[in-house]
């Protein structure tokens, strides 16, 4: 990690934004886009298949069964004939392509054409191996006959997901595809909570080394961390508001054990919003004790400068008196002047000043001490 680099970072990323003025509706492929694994889980109460597919192409044909539910996850947007097919087999409208391929969406619920179909948006966060706050897109497209995810990258956001559909227990494969759909929301929404017990404890830490050892790097920690917690705070807020529109939606495709579930993840996306405002006060407390423990201890570092410049205000002075060298003798008549200075020439006058200067050392020191600035 570089010397100055603050920890928990939030990267921002650069996403290619339709030129003004251009037609709604035309989406862009970014030139960075992975290529796409699509990977096709098919299920019902009785049965698990998983299967790679190099395209999706006849996804009419392979969703004829209705005896089966239909799981399409789509990783990497690079390929434009994916959309083309969901435009011309499913008739999924341009705008919504668009959204897809347009990866800076925030979460949200769109419902098209008496129930043909809903569109939704989720963020996926996770912290990568550089200790940077990542800031992924995935897009859900629920039909009557399937499901459509769409991610950025090859991130593996959904492993407990697959693995509950693997193992067939509870309502994951009978539920439909809006259960599919809430279950995997509510595990993005859970990875939220994982992510700010990691914040939390990182406070912790932080807090700790306020006490033990303070130093420049504690402000540049805590502003990391607090940066991240109002990224995650532009993803809860809306994500909430999508949740309450999911609980709310008037569709057929959103069944009422979805809807039911639903309720359950929107009460933990406000404990979500709860937990980052709590984070965000801890980390402004933080970041005040820290500059109040530098201004003390730079109040200490005055304090002691003071003293020592108040004890030698007033052994300079003598000094300095004593170091004028007035002349001895008159050079014009040289006669021995008695009444210019006469300490100056004092038998033991170097021994009288040094034990001068002492005593008022010695008594400021008292002064201060018994006026508690030595403590």
């Amino acid at each position: 990690m570089a010397k100055n680099k603050p920890r928990n970072r939030s990267r921002h990323k650069h996403y290619k934004v339709p030129e003004p003025g251009t037609s709604p509706g035309l989406y862009a492929i970014d030139e960075n886009a992975l290529e796409p694994i699509i990977t096709l889980h098919t299920y019902n109460d009785k049965s698990y298949k998983k299967e790679e597919l190099k395209n999706i192409n006849n996804i009419d044909k392979l969703t004829e069964n209705k005896d089966f539910y239909y799981w399409f996850d789509i990783k990497g947007l690079a390929d434009p004939s994916i959309f083309e097919t969901l435009y011309a087999k499913l008739n999924i409208s341009r705008l919504v392509l668009e959204d897809i391929t347009s990866s800076y969406q925030r979460p949200k619920l769109d419902e098209y054409d008496n129930d043909e179909y809903v569109f939704a948006v989720s963020r996926h966060l996770y912290i990568n191996d550089e200790s940077d706050l990542c800031n992924e897109q995935i897009s859900f497209v629920l039909t009557s006959k399937c499901l459509i995810t769409f991610q950025e990258n090859y991130e593996d956001c959904f492993n407990p997901v697959r693995k509950r559909l693997e193992v067939g227990k509870g309502n994951i494969r009978i539920g439909g595809h809006s259960y599919l759909m809430y279950a995997m929301m509510d595990a993005i929404v859970d990875n939220y909570f994982t992510l700010l017990n990691y914040w939390g404890e990182e406070l912790d830490a932080i807090e700790d080394r306020l006490f033990d050892n303070p130093d420049k790097r504690i402000m540049y920690d805590t502003q990391g961390i607090k940066r991240s917690l109002i990224t995650i705070r532009k993803v809860a807020w809306p994500e909430r508001d999508k949740l309450n529109d999911i609980i709310r939606s008037d569709s057929n495709l959103i069944s009422d054990l979805t809807k039911t579930y639903m309720k359950d993840a929107y009460d933990h996306c406000i404990q979500i919003i709860d937990f980052i405002e709590s984070l965000k006060e801890i980390a402004s407390a933080n970041i005040d004790m820290n500059l109040s423990i530098i201004s003390n201890r730079m109040n200490e570092i005055m304090k002691v400068l003071t003293i020592i410049s108040s004890i030698f205000i007033p052994l300079t002075f003598i000094a300095g008196i004593y170091g004028m060298n007035f002349s001895r003798e008159d050079p014009t008549t040289g006669k021995i002047l008695t009444d210019n200075m006469p300490e100056l020439y004092a038998e033991h006058g170097y021994l009288y000043t040094w034990l001068v200067m002492l005593v008022i050392a010695i008594i400021q020191i008292i002064y201060f001490w018994r006026r508690g600035w030595f403590k």
